[in-house]
């Protein structure tokens, strides 16, 4: 399988779980075997509970090229007339919703998610990047929301997270446009944390999750969990979504570990309830 999952991949990183995209010979595009197999790693990640932060990345110079257009289009096809023949919502192993899934279009992970973009970042892998927390890239690292230039369309979530997370203008040209811009732009734009050089991506992505894991798991998965829910709705109801998840920490073990081991001037041990 091309899609890797490893936890502990590194000494001091046992509590992050390492995604590769290993499909070189297709620059790392997903027909429906992978697109499965990458829905699979994520749900194998929120279920992981050694696991508390991945990083995704893809081998060679390439990070995800979206839908491998030769295949994967004639493969979908196929599978919605298979669906709709036997009124169910899958056949075999591989459901229509792998795709949507893959890219992480309405994910429910609250757990912190690094990208580390090591190459094209274009179609579903951009749309992908959309649903990643922290983007750490390569100089020559690309991006674009290719679709409306092949006739296509970007249903993975592009047209509803863009505009969230850039002002209004931008987004817009970037979508509209479908330009493939450079991470020089993308990090002028915001829509990356940091550059960095090729040999140092993995090291930055690991400091960047070494950064979190120091943190309560569970603290830092409601915060996660109040942004995205927060965002989904205004903000009078948003502040009530906070509220509620503030009392859910509060109530935790690790909410009593963390002042007790800043009194007795130590290193806090999370326990994760």
């Amino acid at each position: 399988m091309a899609i890797h999952y490893e936890v502990g991949a590194r000494e001091g990183a046992e509590r992050v779980a390492l995604i590769t995209i290993d499909r070189p010979e297709a620059k790392n595009a997903c027909d429906l075997e992978h697109f499965h197999a990458l829905s699979q790693a994520w749900k194998r990640f929120n279920e992981d509970e050694q696991a508390w932060v991945a990083i995704i990345t893809g081998v060679g110079r390439n990070f995800m090229s979206g839908a491998d257009l030769k295949t994967y289009i004639p493969q979908i096809t196929e599978l919605a007339k298979k669906i709709q023949a036997g009124e169910a919502d899958s056949v075999g192993e591989y459901s229509l919703s792998d795709g949507t899934d893959a890219v992480l279009r309405g994910s429910k992970i609250y757990k912190p998610i690094i990208a580390a973009v090591n190459g094209p970042c274009v179609a579903g892998g951009m749309e992908m990047l959309l649903g990643i927390d922290i983007r750490i890239a390569t100089e020559n690292a690309t991006f674009g929301v290719l679709e409306p230039a092949r006739g296509l369309f970007a249903g993975g979530g592009s047209t509803v997270r863009l505009p969230r997370q850039l002002p209004f203008a931008l987004a817009q040209e970037f979508l509209l446009c479908a330009d493939r811009i450079d991470a020089k732009r993308a990090h002028e734009m915001g829509l990356v944390n940091e550059i960095v050089a090729e040999d140092d991506l993995l090291d930055a992505a690991f400091r960047m999750a070494a950064r979190i894991t120091k943190n309560a798991p569970l603290a830092v998965q409601a915060t996660k969990r109040s942004v995205i829910e927060g965002l989904k709705t205004d903000m009078r109801a948003a502040y009530k979504i906070e509220s509620a998840i503030s009392q859910e920490v509060f109530a935790t073990e690790d909410a009593k570990e963390g002042p007790k081991a800043f009194a007795e001037k130590r290193d806090p041990v999370w326990q994760g309830r």
